[in-house]
């Protein structure tokens, strides 16, 4: 196996994870990111999705994991949803100023559109020319997440393969799925395969993604994996499952 698999959950402070289905009952909040580490060796967080932290806290996320861990950071929905990617290069350049508390720990941020966003080619290039010119590092890989079927189209997957971006591989029964490869790395999201946010992926589903990737991996493409069906814990599960099929199947 050449490329470097890594799986974890999307998000991993859920109150109904703790008392007994995650986090051991009496273990308090404040500790929950290192149990966490103890577990996974990844996460992908979404409270930057909603509301940016300040770098001395993305400073303490990166101070209480272990050196080899990784993480994955949601791009603001600011200049996601609300600005349409347009007319963004404070708000960006803000972002990567605070994540620079995560070190070298942060290997990709997830730029995930909204379901009422269509194609844009000019703009969407646009975006990709400014993320090239605030990103502090040439090695914080970026994946955008693109809800709106009119953006699988070979003009988008132009603009990514030019900058070497990746498409998600999101699947749900809702968003579009794609299943190419844009970039050195893949990035796959599980939002439930049945339903959304909460089912529980069953063991024929897992072992056909995992020979999916397995397959990609071989290829020395770099995977990260995260699993966003967390209602009823069964991310928990699923991921580490899933890291073990990938790992079988090679």
């Amino acid at each position: 196996m050449d490329g470097k698999l890594s799986v974890g959950t999307s998000g991993y402070s859920y109150p109904h994870w703790s008392k007994g289905l995650f986090y051991p009952p009496g273990l308090p909040q404040k500790r929950w990111l290192e149990y966490y580490a103890r577990k996974f060796k990844t996460v992908e967080l979404n409270l930057t999705f909603y509301r940016l932290p300040k770098q001395n806290v993305f400073n303490n996320w990166n101070c209480r994991t272990p050196n080899d861990f990784i993480f994955s950071v949601k791009g603001s929905r600011f200049v996601t949803h609300v600005k349409h990617l347009k007319d963004c290069e404070q708000p960006i350049a803000r972002f990567f100023k605070e994540c620079e508390g995560l070190g070298d720990k942060l290997n990709v941020v997830l730029w995930q559109l909204p379901p009422n966003m269509s194609q844009n080619s000019e703009r969407l290039a646009d975006f990709c020319l400014k993320l090239k010119e605030n990103v502090g590092s040439s090695k914080i890989r970026q994946a955008f997440e693109f809800r709106d079927s009119s953006w699988i189209s070979s003009d988008t997957f132009k603009i990514m393969e030019k900058n070497a971006y990746a498409v998600c591989t999101a699947d749900s029964k809702k968003w579009p799925l794609f299943k190419g490869v844009t970039s050195d790395f893949i990035y796959l999201r599980f939002h439930g395969g049945k339903a959304l946010y909460g089912s529980n992926y069953s063991e024929k589903e897992l072992v056909k993604w995992a020979k999916w990737a397995s397959n990609y991996l071989s290829q020395g493409y770099d995977i990260y994996a995260y699993f966003n069906n967390d209602s009823m814990g069964y991310a928990l599960d699923n991921a580490k499952d899933f890291y073990e099929m990938v790992n079988n199947a090679a």
